[in-house]
């Protein structure tokens, strides 16, 4: 069989690889030349050319207003030779001796200036050194690793093995040859891995380096077939690489480079396994605590003759103390490089607070897009179901809408992206599969429709706008049932210099006193619990036996009781209703300080009683139908069709000034 019929001449010499160009010259089109490195005839595979209209076509062409501001930022080196790592400003530094065809490929991409992340770990990585390095969502951080590995990969040629004349492969790539890469990327879902992917080929264009991208969802032989054609960098999802590798289609014995992108996800949402079996089980190079020591990996002597040390690297915008102690277990003499503080948002995001109940989102929805229809927006939300019935609501309204979520298929959620970059539909309804290391531009809005449970994907998904100095807007529906995040929602708030809502600092209020009292009540109960137990045995009018005393309700509120030694009875009970009924902040009556009814005299330590019902919007104390702005007809998560009632949201609109940041009482902001 022919393969190199039709293709025409190519008069590039390689004095390394004499004899390789020979047998392959026919194999590239007339109008192209093999790049001028070893890693075009790596092994004698045939090099593919791309065109570099179709590579760059998506770059981004404006810096955000505010993108020379990222120097104020403060950045915490500290671990392994952190004392001697220096500062890049600039990616033509002499010092950083970067190939030239990287420095051409860098311009291509409008790149001149250094971020904060990328001062550094341009530098820790060329040193071959193992990294942690935790930034705010947009600052860079992929081409911070991309960038020093593609340059280590130019300067030193593709690593010496006999692993193919061993095996008795064929001297193309074709007919399931196996590969060997030298950098292995691991990203947490497809979307991120295909725009890793994308980055790759954007740096290594033209220099013979070629990256391919793994992931599930997608057919697989497409996949082997690439791997076929030769993978120096391969980008992948840790299932889909899991897959390959038991087929044997990838040997890791020369993996140079390990880099773990969102790292903190990966460790700690169920990846571990996959990255334990990947590094552990099969032959990939240890560190220099582990240098090729398990039977695993003693395969590589074989075939290689040099000793591989591999380099591990971790990135996020995230990175929890307990998950650092985690992710130890896959470095060594690591550097930790910190912008800003860990878990930390980008200060040129502004964020809003909107107090919402649940019936209610979705005609506020409404009106929030429509005074905010500028550039792309998108719109996050618990649920799967959820995203699919928001989806069809504002598509119903006339709204360019699309979604994306994990039960989509990958050809369905790849089309949803295209579409939403390229602007056709403005509007992306999403689940948190869209919240971690998305790159789109000119995304000018975020709505969290439903809060996340975990202050760590707040960050995240606030991150998809305010990149790259840019600004940008979040907005959040808040209502009670949100209140798990609430105090490490204050802390991101107040840390970012937001302003902050009146009742929101209410809520946070409550619900953290409310706490505070069953934890004081608790510990108190269960340390004089032998104590009351004696009380209530002593008192000849009482029966009650310890088995009874943690279930009997008359314990915790007394309001019957006649027993003049329980501690908890009207005259002597903390929660009791002696005369004050307001000292009991738990109960039902009117006096209580969390009450909901009008008639509140708001004793406690609050003054007034903030928490009744008239303090928030959309918080109706009659909830008849005629009146509910989300009966059967209008709600959209009903089996009806939907109404298109739902603009017509006069009786409340909005009572904008309940959702401005300010103090209603003194017109002052927060």
């Amino acid at each position: 069989m022919n393969f190199n019929k039709g293709l025409g001449n190519n008069n590039f010499n390689n004095n390394s690889n004499n004899n390789n160009n020979n047998n392959n010259n026919n194999a590239f089109p007339r109008n192209y030349t093999i790049p001028q490195t070893a890693w075009a005839t790596r092994d004698n595979r045939r090099y593919y050319p791309e065109k570099e209209e179709e590579i760059y076509s998506n770059v981004k062409s404006e810096k955000g207003v505010n993108f020379d501001l990222y120097n104020s930022i403060p950045v915490e080196i500290s671990g392994f030779n952190s004392e001697n790592v220096a500062a890049i400003e600039t990616f033509d530094d002499p010092s950083l001796n970067l190939n030239e065809l990287l420095l051409s490929n860098i311009k291509k991409v409008n790149y001149d200036k250094t971020t904060p992340i990328q001062k550094y770990s341009l530098n820790i990585i060329m040193n071959r050194n193992d990294l942690i390095g935790v930034a705010q969502t947009g600052s860079g951080k992929t081409a911070g690793y991309l960038l020093p590995i593609i340059n280590h990969m130019l300067i030193n040629d593709p690593p010496k093995h006999t692993y193919y004349e061993q095996n008795n492969k064929t001297s193309n790539y074709y007919f399931n040859r196996v590969c060997l890469p030298i950098c292995l990327i691991l990203a947490p879902t497809r979307e991120l891995a295909v725009q890793i992917f994308y980055d790759a080929k954007k740096f290594c264009f033209e220099t013979g380096i070629k990256p391919v991208v793994l992931y599930g969802g997608n057919n697989i032989k497409t996949q082997l077939s690439n791997l076929d054609k030769g993978a120096d960098i391969i980008v992948a999802t840790p299932g889909r690489l899991n897959d390959i590798l038991e087929k044997g289609k990838i040997k890791l014995f020369l993996t140079t480079f390990l880099v773990l992108d969102e790292a903190d996800r990966m460790l700690d949402m169920g990846f571990s396994p996959q990255i334990r079996s990947i590094v552990n089980d099969y032959d990939m190079p240890g560190n220099d605590n582990d240098v090729h020591t398990s039977e695993n990996k003693v395969e590589y002597k074989k075939y290689c003759n040099d000793i591989i040390k591999r380099q591990t690297i971790m990135f996020s915008a995230t990175f929890r103390k307990e998950i650092q102690v985690l992710a130890k277990e896959y470095l060594c003499k690591y550097t930790f490089l910190l912008v800003g503080k860990v878990g930390s948002t980008n200060e040129y995001i502004k964020q809003n607070l909107v107090f919402v109940e649940e019936e209610n989102k979705c005609n506020y929805l409404l009106n929030l897009l429509a005074e905010n229809n500028n550039g792309l927006t998108i719109l996050f939300v618990e649920t799967k179901r959820k995203a699919d019935i928001i989806e069809r609501f504002l598509s119903n309204q006339k709204l360019n809408a699309v979604c994306i979520h994990g039960d989509k298929s990958q050809d369905e959620r790849e089309r949803a992206l295209k579409l939403f970059k390229r602007g056709i539909k403005n509007i992306l309804v999403a689940t948190d599969v869209a919240a971690r290391g998305l790159d789109i531009s000119n995304i000018k809005h975020v709505i969290n429709f439903d809060l996340p449970s975990n202050i760590d994907d707040y960050i995240h998904r606030i991150g998809r706008t305010g990149r790259a100095g840019n600004i940008g807007i979040a907005t959040s529906f808040v209502n009670e049932d949100n209140k798990n995040i609430f105090k490490d929602l204050l802390a991101t708030l107040e840390e970012c210099n937001q302003q902050i809502p009146r009742w929101f600092l209410n809520l946070v209020m409550k619900h953290t006193a409310s706490a505070r009292a069953n934890r004081n009540y608790k510990y108190k109960f269960m340390k004089n619990k032998n104590n009351f137990n004696n009380r209530f045995n002593n008192n000849n009018n009482n029966n009650m036996d310890n088995r009874n005393f943690h279930m009997n309700n008359n314990m915790h509120m007394n309001n019957n009781n006649n027993n003049n030694n329980n501690p908890f009875n009207n005259n002597k009970g903390p929660f009791s209703n002696y005369n004050q009924q307001h000292h009991n902040p738990f109960n039902n009556k009117n006096n209580s300080a969390f009450n909901n009814n009008n008639n509140n005299p708001g004793t406690l330590a609050f003054g007034n009683n903030p928490f009744n019902n008239n303090m928030y919007p959309n918080n109706n104390n009659n909830n008849n139908n005629n009146n509910f702005p989300f009966n059967n007809n209008n709600n959209p998560f009903n089996n009806n069709k939907y109404n298109n009632n739902f603009k017509k949201f006069d009786d409340q609109k909005f009572q904008r000034n309940n959702f401005q940041n300010v103090d209603d009482n003194n017109n002052e902001a927060w």
